[in-house]
């Protein structure tokens, strides 16, 4: 591992940060500190804790020491001087003389000691950072250590590797006890440049922080040089995983029938089919290694102490269903008996958590991160793949040997640890993955951003692969954009299997993609009109056919909508290309409806009218306005409540029609009012 540091980057962070107000000290603190958080071998996402101890003006202006250390919810990788709070040092000090301190206890006084009431709660470490003398502290939980740290002979291992540079520290909870153990260890020995704290992760520290990241960068050095020594992780020569057909939406429906809470049947997948995740799964003693533990107790919220495994997916889905069926019954009862064993013993008294996996590993595919979104189902994958990625390495130097269940499970169910999570409200569209054809154009695009806004993952299907890029940029981070001509069922086909590779399955689908054909029909050739019946009709047949398929599969129902349009019910001039097939749609949508009805699956179509966009241009626009004797905006306002209706409020309107829980086969307007395509 080589040195982030640049004095020259260091000094132009110290200017900036020095403008805004921020000292020497905790420029440079957070300038470290952002170089660990950068290295995911060293920490991932809010892991590790930094800290600095310098001076500071109290109220009455007078100059004290102060502990600034992160605070809860920032990470280190983008981290600012915000988030290292200044506790007063001295009643953190003075706390070691106690014999006991409850976490309670520990959090309150850490909180009475702010300077600024308004920071977020100083980490649960802090205690660690003030007892230990050292101006500059930093803890990762870098994997190269961790790998060492997990092993049965632990101690004797490290000590052959560091020599007297480090000490070593039995596996204690963090807070108070811990605090003291690292104090002790500390003092035991003169000259430390670290600590590693056994099936935890490592502590270096320094005079300035340079010397305390640098001392942890030769730490981590040391012993990836000790599992190197031993031969390096050996890694399969593997292609891309192919995952079986559907096997996903299964999965995800397996999931969803073990839900303990009504709305919480729907997970978000991530998956990561790497050399080292591949090097995992499709190892013969996967199950063993499975059954172990996780590398750090602080990635038991994330990842629970387990990840399920599954058999590989064969030709026969039903088959792998059943299997995959038991092999979660049996994960869910082991959890059961895990909390069964451990609670009791608790201090106080403890509310089991959900049972089910967070984490899956599957021989073929790779690892599986589950979460109520992408963004927390990335999290997971993240560090599952650390796990996967230590304990290969801790298998080349001897045998992975993380915590032990009890210790595991005070972790997990740790108020102060649970606290990490956060509270956040879910959104409407949370754990919902929605599709989009015709993504590209202006509707599609609304539609998109629509659902998204709701905490939908999203899927833009479009004929042009930048149109589609642009609007899943627009749209958010973890859209994903696919380029698909919805006239071939074969692409349709293909764009769902990578929606489901992708985020798990599919729930919403919009079948939004159409084109406006003009002419007379009496004078329409022929190709035309069959051009504009295929994408018109076949096309949204096509993607329904492929959505029932997924929503079957997955067995939990699902929304189908379709964008029709006001000419299948009041035909206009020159549009019966267009509105032949549009009136073709309405009975398809009440067909899907009328045969899916059982499965769970809500069919509804929308009428929009004078929408702005590739159907109706401002060619267009201008073209009708004129022949009406009538201004632009008058034209586009032509309805009962005169006003414009937008590309945004259709997207609205998809929205709303995905809520609707019990309703099925309707076709619901969105024109502000036209009499002439009310349905009757």
């Amino acid at each position: 591992m080589k040195s982030g540091w640049d004095d020259a980057r260091a000094r132009v962070a110290t200017e900036d940060y020095a403008r805004q107000g921020v000292g020497e000290d905790l420029a440079l603190r957070t300038y470290s500190a952002r170089l660990l958080g950068a290295d995911p071998t060293l920490v991932l996402h809010g892991g590790g804790n930094t800290s600095v101890k310098t001076r500071a003006h109290d109220l009455y202006g007078e100059e004290i020491d102060v502990l600034c250390v992160k605070g809860s919810g920032w990470d280190l990788a983008t981290i600012e001087p915000p988030g290292h709070p200044a506790v007063r040092l001295a009643p953190l000090l003075r706390m070691r003389s106690l014999e006991r301190l409850s976490d309670e206890d520990m959090v309150n006084a850490q909180r009475q000691n702010l300077l600024d009431t308004a920071a977020p709660n100083p980490s649960v470490e802090t205690l660690l950072h003030a007892f230990i003398p050292a101006k500059f502290i930093d803890h990762t939980h870098a994997m190269a250590v961790l790998a060492l740290a997990n092993q049965p002979d632990a101690q004797a291992l490290i000590a052959r590797v560091y020599g007297d540079r480090v000490a070593c520290v039995p596996y204690v909870m963090p807070g108070f006890e811990l605090a003291k153990a690292a104090a002790d260890a500390f003092e035991s020995r003169p000259g430390l440049q670290g600590l590693i704290l056994i099936n935890h992760g490592v502590f270096s520290f320094g005079a300035t922080a340079r010397e305390s990241y640098e001392r942890m960068i030769d730490l981590v050095s040391l012993a990836e040089a000790c599992i190197a020594q031993r031969g390096g992780v050996v890694l399969p020569n593997t292609s891309a995983a192919t995952i079986a057909a559907g096997s996903f939406p299964v999965l995800r429906g397996l999931l969803a029938k073990k839900a303990v809470k009504r709305g919480q049947e729907r997970w978000v997948f991530d998956r990561r089919d790497t050399v080292e995740t591949r090097a995992l799964v499709d190892n013969p003693r996967l199950s063993d290694w499975a059954a172990r533990g996780v590398a750090t107790p602080d990635h038991v919220i994330r990842t629970k102490r387990h990840p399920l495994v599954l058999p590989k997916p064969g030709a026969d889905v039903a088959v792998w269903s059943e299997s995959a069926a038991r092999a979660l019954d049996i994960y869910v009862a082991d959890y059961e008996a895990y909390f069964a064993r451990h609670a009791p013993s608790a201090a106080a008294p403890k509310t089991m958590l959900d049972p089910l996996p967070r984490v899956i590993a599957i021989p073929g595919v790779g690892l599986i991160g589950l979460g109520r979104n992408a963004g927390e189902a990335k999290v997971v994958a993240d560090v599952a793949e650390s796990w996967a990625a230590t304990l290969l390495r801790a298998e080349v130097i001897g045998r992975f040997a993380p915590l032990g269940a009890a210790d595991t499970f005070d972790m997990e169910y740790w108020s102060l640890e649970q606290a990490k999570l956060g509270k956040s409200k879910a959104q409407r569209l949370e754990r919902r993955v929605a599709l989009v054809t015709g993504g590209g154009g202006a509707i599609g695009a609304a539609i998109a951003r629509a659902f998204a806004d709701e905490g939908a993952e999203v899927v833009v299907l479009d004929i042009d692969a930048d149109r589609a890029r642009d609007t899943a940029r627009a749209a958010g981070s973890n859209t994903l954009a696919l380029a698909c001509d919805v006239t071939d069922p074969r692409q349709v086909d293909g764009a769902f299997e990578q929606a489901c590779a992708r985020f798990g399955g599919v729930d919403i689908v919009v079948s939004n993609a159409g084109v406006a054909t003009t002419g007379m029909i009496a004078e329409l050739d022929p190709g035309v009109l069959r051009a504009s019946f295929d994408l018109n009709f076949f096309a949204h047949q096509a993607v329904a056919q492929a959505a029932i398929r997924i929503f079957r599969a997955q067995g939990i129902g699902g929304v189908l909508l379709f964008n029709a349009s006001k000419q299948a019910v009041n035909p206009g001039v020159d549009f019966g290309a267009y509105g032949a097939p549009k009136a073709a749609l309405l009975a398809l949508v009440r067909q899907y409806a009328l045969e899916h009805g059982a499965d769970g699956v809500r069919v509804n179509a929308l009428n929009p009218d004078r929408i702005r966009s590739g159907l109706l241009t401002d060619a267009m626009i201008a073209s009708r306005a004129q022949s009406r004797g009538l201004s632009e905006d008058a034209y586009m306002a032509g309805n009962l409540l005169g006003r414009e209706v937008t590309a945004d409020d259709v997207g609205q309107a998809f929205v709303f029609a995905s809520l609707l829980e019990k309703t099925t086969g309707a076709i619901i307007p969105v024109d502000g009012g036209n009499v002439a395509a009310m349905l009757r």
